[in-house]
């Protein structure tokens, strides 16, 4: 989840303080003995390309001054790692030293600054040890008949013979996944919730929303004015949750049930406000990744009709109505799952803001530089992945990749806490999607991408026709929330 802003421009480049510089008339990039080669254009090119073209101006870059390059960026160096022995490096660092914190701050006026995102060191342990037990293992599995449910609700609503943006439909279900598991709403809180978070999102997904120069709140008239009004909305709904279930002692088999109860090595809860950070991180950060990487997904399938045509044979060889636990141990859909993760990550890197100065790789860095793992490019990499363009969940059957190589929700002390859910979601809407839908393409296929806030989606959201459509299976009964 963690992205570096587009709208925040840096102004100059440094010098390098090097022993040889080309000659910018004629050299395509600058060369230092202390830091890696930096593009020979303007900050603000840098910026417009990260903005419209991401992974296009990536693949350039590094063809041009190779796998370690350093862009100039709102005054300070980033340098660009994807070699996964550089990548093991930062992440094999716990905080000491390089500090995810700092580098996430700017999404504080989304996330707050309470979120574990925000925090560093002994704080960012704690959190997550508190964040962790809910969001993995058994409690994760008994979710998975509330994402089956809410996909074949979401599949029943699809337009026969309409295109329609499959992103769209995503979304919803990623949404109603989230807010019935993590906050345990239903009913008339749930819709509330629902057309809270989309207005919310609708407004957040401005790509200058996060650039602080563009912070300012005029009210109705500015657009982060209307983005404070709309997160108050939601902030007033979670607050109310929780002081409810803290007053009554309601409890479900929701998250937000558990965080209340869990407690830190010091037998501390945590506080109001460290609550309603974590909500709203998982909130708007989980449901809209998990949206745009089901798009993708579903856009390599329809891209390769075969390959759509054994995953689903591979999930009816489970049976009419298989269980979550089934459909999560097939190979061939993990294999899906995580080639799409590879192929194009819906956040395309990962970072560190440096404590002090130190060295990384070969280079020497200062107090204050950004390394960045930079997940596109080292997913790219044709040492790890052979003919890495292509489309290839075969690659991921009986090979497991190191941390260093395939990292889509980071990796070390800082790997999302919501990565066990994320995959285990993934499963089940795709598995309902292939095996329930007759998809094809709708009007002209189109490969460009959109920044959407900290995500990379099809510009389009996937514009597709439903052809034919299964019954849904026998509806299953799944745990009640507390409401």
């Amino acid at each position: 989840m963690s992205a570096i802003p587009p709208g925040a421009t840096g102004t100059f480049y440094r010098t390098c303080t090097a022993s040889v510089v080309a000659d910018a008339a004629t050299a395509p990039y600058r060369i230092s003995m202390s830091l890696p080669p930096s593009p020979n254009h303007s900050p603000a090119r840098t910026e417009w390309q990260l903005l419209r073209s991401p992974y296009s101006y990536l693949d350039g870059l590094s063809k041009e001054l190779g796998e370690t390059f350093m862009l100039r960026r709102w005054g300070h160096n980033i340098v660009i790692f994807s070699n996964p022995e550089h990548v093991k490096e930062i992440f094999a660092d716990g905080g000491e030293e390089l500090e995810a914190g700092r580098f996430n701050e700017v999404l504080a006026p989304l996330l707050g600054d309470r979120s574990v995102l925000m925090v560093d060191g002994h704080e960012h342990r704690r959190k997550r040890n508190l964040l962790l037990p809910p969001l993995r293992g058994d409690r994760l599995r008994a979710y998975g008949q509330t994402m089956l449910d809410i996909s074949d609700d979401a599949i029943d609503a699809f337009a026969h013979g309409k295109p329609f943006s499959f992103h769209k439909p995503m979304q919803d279900i990623t949404l109603r996944v989230i807010i019935q598991t993590i906050l345990g709403f239903e009913g008339t809180r749930q819709e509330a919730m629902i057309r809270s978070t989309k207005r919310l999102l609708k407004l957040a997904i401005w790509p200058l929303l996060l650039a602080p120069f563009m912070q300012f709140d005029l009210g109705r008239f500015s657009h982060y004015g209307r983005y404070r009004r709309a997160l108050a909305d939601i902030d007033a709904l979670l607050y109310e949750a929780i002081s409810r279930r803290q007053k009554d002692g309601t409890r479900g088999p929701d998250i937000l049930s558990l965080l209340l109860e869990a407690r830190d090595a010091d037998g501390d809860a945590m506080s109001r406000d460290e609550l309603r950070d974590e909500l709203l991180t998982l909130l708007v950060a989980g449901h809209e990744t998990t949206a745009t990487a089901l798009t993708w997904a579903m856009h390599w399938l329809l891209e390769s009709p075969e390959l759509l045509g054994d995953l689903r044979a591979a999930i009816d060889a489970l049976g009419p109505d298989p269980t979550p636990e089934a459909i999560a141990r097939c190979v061939l859909l993990d294999a899906t799952v995580r080639e799409a993760l590879r192929l194009v990550p819906v956040v395309p890197q990962v970072g560190r803001v440096l404590s002090k100065d130190r060295r990384v790789g070969e280079w020497d860095l200062k107090k204050g530089d950004i390394v960045v793992c930079s997940i596109y490019l080292a997913h790219r990499r044709r040492e790890t992945f052979p003919d890495p363009e292509k489309f290839d969940p075969i690659r991921f059957l009986g090979k497991k990749m190191s941390a260093s190589e395939f990292f889509p929700f980071g990796g070390g002390v800082r790997r999302c806490i919501g990565m066990a859910f994320a995959l285990h979601e993934m499963k089940m809407v795709l598995a309902r999607v292939v095996t329930r839908t007759e998809l094809v393409r709708a009007g002209k296929r189109s490969s460009d991408v959109i920044r959407r806030a900290i995500t990379i989606a099809p510009a389009d959201g996937l514009r597709v026709v439903l052809r034919n459509r299964r019954t849904r299976p026998t509806k299953q009964t799944a745990p009640r929330a507390a409401a």
